[in-house]
């Protein structure tokens, strides 16, 4: 085929298996499938698996994971966090001048100036340079040398970040935008003059999940009816809310054999009790049947730009109950008429007790979020969307 002599880099702060994040995942299966379309696929990345600390774990400067060529680099400096604590207190207050961005891109990391100097120094040896979220050091300093093969994949939402001053520069250099949902795109627009660079809208595509069964999770961990939370479980996700909404609504509707069920790194302190169960990562196969088993999976996030999960779970007929300060969860809400959100405690309450007692009306709104999923994220739309980008990078360079 055409495409099968183009060669193409991802550049994204972490890289592999063992990492865990939603952006991190997205970029890995968009390499793989785009490999699979055809394309040589290359990745430059750290050799940290931790985004806290940004320590070098990886201990290979090359390798091929899934078919995917993976250039490793190592970090510089790891992530001290009390350092980056006191750095972006003075960032959120609005008092961080502009010459001291610099200094906070750093500290936030992976800094990793071998990383730079490799897509400098390897301009010409891709047709296109993929950069995937706008908030780390790689994109900030590495699309300087090649925005004219570049392609960017922001992951962006309202957020104090958005508002750095460096950021206008890094948003207006790319010959192209692959944005997750129109929300993101419009967000987007409203920060920065980009509305003439060419963009498709994809977000990612949702594999149909086969051998799925909710009998064999509940068995496996002795549990029977629970909400789920997937993701990591940081205050960054808005999950100390989440503790205390689902403690208050134990009490107040009376359902006492409910369980919190957590999957996903413990990135904060979780608070004791009977009735919420920290499993940590697991198998994919029991996160799926984790979601395919739940009364409902709960996402408090107010910042995310897609959110891989929640349509994971509406593929998969189970309720989904978000944050609806998130403008895009909120929007696939609106959209596929298939899922919940809530601005304040009674509303989680209300919803709660909605999708637990109008069976009748939740079969016909889970078939909504079915249909949704299928209808907007397939491989087959992403790889198109994705390669008509690319060709159009190439013309214009």
């Amino acid at each position: 085929m055409e495409d099968s002599k183009k060669k193409i880099c991802f550049v994204v702060q972490r890289y592999g298996l063992e990492v865990n994040g939603g952006a991190e995942l997205q970029c890995r299966l968009f390499a793989e499938h785009m490999l699979e379309a055809g394309y040589e696929v290359h990745v430059i990345t750290t050799k940290a698996v931790d985004y806290m600390t940004w320590k070098n774990e990886y201990t290979e400067d090359t390798e091929t994971i899934n078919g995917v060529v993976v250039h490793r680099f190592a970090t510089e400096i790891e992530r001290k966090k009390k350092k980056f604590d006191f750095i972006n207190r003075i960032f959120l207050t609005g008092l961080l001048p502009k010459w001291a961005e610099k200094y906070w891109f750093k500290a936030q990391g992976p800094y990793s100036p071998e990383l730079v100097e490799y897509i400098k120094e390897n301009r010409n040896n891709y047709d296109a340079f993929i950069f995937s979220t706008y908030l780390y050091y790689p994109t900030v300093e590495g699309m300087n040398y090649v925005k004219d093969k570049a392609i960017f994949i922001p992951e962006a939402h309202e957020e104090p970040m958005i508002y750095l001053n460096a950021l206008k520069k890094v948003f207006e250099m790319p010959q192209a935008y692959f944005f997750n949902t129109d929300e993101e795109r419009v967000m987007a627009n409203k920060h920065f003059d980009i509305k003439n660079i060419p963009y498709e809208i994809g977000g990612i595509g949702i594999d149909k999940l086969g051998d799925v069964s909710a009998e064999r999770f509940k068995e496996k961990y002795g549990l029977d009816r629970y909400y789920l939370y997937v993701g990591r479980i940081e205050q960054a996700k808005n999950c100390e809310l989440m503790f205390e909404y689902f403690n208050k609504y134990k009490k107040d509707s009376h359902d006492e054999d409910i369980k919190l069920v957590l999957i996903g790194k413990e990135c904060m302190d979780i608070p004791e009790s009977d009735d919420i169960i920290k499993l940590g990562f697991v198998s994919d196969e029991d996160k799926n049947d984790a979601m395919a088993g739940a009364v409902a999976l709960l996402m408090p996030s107010k910042f995310e730009s897609l959110s891989m999960v929640v349509l994971e779970a509406m593929s998969l007929n189970t309720p989904v109950l978000v944050n609806g300060e998130c403008e895009v969860l909120r929007g696939h809400c609106k959209k596929s008429k298939g899922a919940f959100y809530y601005y304040s405690y009674e509303e989680f309450l209300h919803e709660l007790n909605y999708i637990n007692h109008n069976t009748d009306d939740m079969n016909h709104i889970k078939k909504n979020a079915c249909e949704y999923v299928e209808n907007n994220y397939s491989w087959d739309a992403i790889v198109r969307k994705l390669s008509k980008l690319i060709n159009l990078t190439i013309k214009e360079k």
